[in-house]
């Protein structure tokens, strides 16, 4: 039979130990099970090895098309998803001007105002960020999740809106134009050299752009081999409760 050469992309390379001889290959496995980080990895003479430097380079690689990533809309518009767009133009501006990704046309303010519900308890947001991935991966089990928890508790929810060329801060303009008690923003975490699928969740009880950074609480490493979404649906739902319940959130907030 014709072998062929392992993809090197694979997650579960990163559990073979590279280390020639080492004192305890056990532990040497428990360790590399419990981290991410590229440890155990050996050396040839004082460079890395050959297979730890391509697994590196297509992480790398892995990180970069994640930037560089679109979400599905046909997820969003599958779950009923308002869809509006930041300042940003484009992909490539998106990336050089954090500042548009935060702010909205007059317009597109009005158009929220108008064609979305007011006053919700709870308003749900998804974002691009910086890993379309990971919306594309987590958005459809997290958000079923939740939706059957809100009207568990008896919350409403408002129209949910998917925002193109999103930083974090557009849910205190949503919050602010729609009167949110809790807001809740899904986005795609920046990618780093472990995975491009990893989530966060943004939550603030009466998010605004008057208040500082610290009004959020977060929920991050979202994904199959972090926290599962179905699981992390489940802890915000809970945590809504508590936002709810002690009308506040972030660093203000002591559960």
């Amino acid at each position: 039979m014709e072998e062929f050469v392992r993809d090197i992309s694979l997650p579960e390379i990163k559990e073979k130990v590279l280390v020639d001889k080492p004192v305890s290959m056990e532990n040497c496995q428990r360790l590399k099970k419990t981290t991410n980080a590229r440890i155990c990895v050996g050396r040839a003479g004082e460079r890395f090895k050959t297979e730890t430097l391509l697994k590196f380079r297509a992480d790398h690689a892995i990180a970069m098309d994640t930037v560089w990533s679109y979400v599905d809309e046909k997820i969003v518009d599958r779950l009923g998803f308002y869809k509006i767009q930041t300042m940003v133009k484009d992909k490539e501006e998106y990336i050089r001007r954090p500042d548009l990704g935060r702010i909205f046309a007059p317009e597109t303010m009005q158009a929220i105002k108008k064609d979305c519900i007011q006053q919700p308890d709870v308003q749900i947001i998804a974002a691009d960020g910086l890993s379309a991935y990971a919306i594309n991966a987590n958005l459809e089990d997290i958000y079923s999740i939740m939706l059957d928890g809100f009207v568990e508790k008896g919350y409403s929810v408002g129209t949910p809106i998917f925002v193109k060329y999103s930083r974090v801060a557009t849910m205190d303009k949503i919050s602010e134009a729609l009167g949110a008690k809790v807001t809740i923003q899904f986005i795609g975490e920046r990618p780093g050299l472990a995975t491009g699928e990893s989530m966060s969740v943004y939550m603030a009880y009466e998010a605004s752009s008057q208040k500082p950074e610290s009004q959020r609480t977060v929920v991050s490493n979202i994904y199959k081999d972090g926290i599962p979404p179905v699981e992390a649906g489940a802890q915000i739902v809970y945590l809504t409760e508590v936002l709810m319940r002690e009308k506040k959130s972030g660093v203000e907030l002591k559960i």
